[in-house]
């Protein structure tokens, strides 16, 4: 078996907390629909719940990402840093939408803060993706 290390210890905390905040949303985004059938009140229940789980997984993230950014410090120049700057301003956004969409009181904002959330949740999963290559 492979050695366990600190660097494996801190991407998977990482993995697993984007597993939850990205994954998350997906599932409960396709749950929705049928929650909505069985009361009004069910789907936000659930996205109360989902949150007790979601933010700290988000503060996980911000965590075990600036510790990925100290670890891999020396290769942070040129087009990693400029990839970088990007996933900070996606990971930003999509912590920024989540927590007006858990403020929404209309049916268009949490339409629109939940697509932003989503759609930026899934932007920097994918810059993450490019950042480890």
């Amino acid at each position: 078996m492979l050695a366990v290390n600190w660097e494996t210890i801190r991407l998977f905390v990482h993995v697993l907390a984007a597993t939850v905040w990205v994954g998350g949303q997906l599932t409960l985004a396709a749950l929705v629909p049928a929650l909505r059938r069985l009361g009004a009140e069910i789907p936000r229940a659930a996205a109360q719940r989902f949150s007790q789980v979601a933010w700290p997984a988000f503060a996980a993230l911000i965590v075990t990402g600036t510790w990925n950014v100290i670890a891999v410090r020396a290769q942070v120049t040129g087009s990693y840093e400029t990839t970088l700057v990007v996933k900070l301003i996606v990971v930003a956004v999509s912590g920024l939408t989540a927590a007006l969409h858990a403020r929404a009181k209309t049916a268009t904002g949490l339409a629109v803060f939940g697509s932003l959330t989503g759609i930026s949740a899934l932007a920097a999963l994918f810059v993450g993706i490019l950042l480890a290559e």
